[in-house]
């Protein structure tokens, strides 16, 4: 398989790392989220991990500062595919929610990149406060998976997914 990045993204709860998972089953992926050195920070500050509606407003702040101070989370997403570009692995999934670094990412990136979508119906699409979460279906995604029950089959139908692209 040739390397492919796939910048996902989805609303919460839809099962976006499931689904990373279930890829890792067949394919050799690294998977990477943009929030990761701002949790750090966060974490610095006495963020608990909790994904209340308030914390989730709190790190979509800090992305935001720190995308202005030194773009900290770009910057950490690039060094993480020029790792995976010098690997074995086959999938890099980013994990990016806001749609103006998804579009610089996949810039930046080149043909090799794709934009994916996680949908899941029963999912409620909820307000949360914050332009990182609630901003979520406001791109033209490349791709678009429908996470739809039964939870056993979804493995096998991850791979067709990806076998097919």
């Amino acid at each position: 398989m040739q390397k492919q990045v796939f910048i996902i993204n989805g609303a919460g709860g839809v099962g976006k790392d499931t689904i990373c998972s279930c890829a890792a089953q067949y394919f050799r992926v690294r998977n990477i989220s943009s929030i990761t050195p701002i949790l750090e920070v966060a974490k610095a500050g006495g963020w608990d991990g909790e994904k209340t509606l308030a914390a989730r407003r709190l790190l979509s702040r800090l992305k935001e500062v720190f995308t202005e101070y030194n773009d900290l989370s770009f910057q950490y997403c690039i060094k993480q595919y020029q790792a995976f570009e010098q690997s074995a692995d086959e999938i890099l999934f980013l994990h990016v929610r806001e749609p103006k670094e998804i579009h610089r990412l996949k810039q930046y990136i080149g043909s090799s990149c794709r934009t994916l979508l996680i949908r899941r119906p029963d999912v409620s699409s909820q307000h949360y406060g914050n332009h990182s979460d609630d901003d979520v279906e406001s791109y033209a995604y490349d791709l678009y998976f429908d996470n739809l029950p039964p939870l056993e089959t979804l493995p096998e139908r991850v791979k067709k997914f990806f076998e097919k692209i």
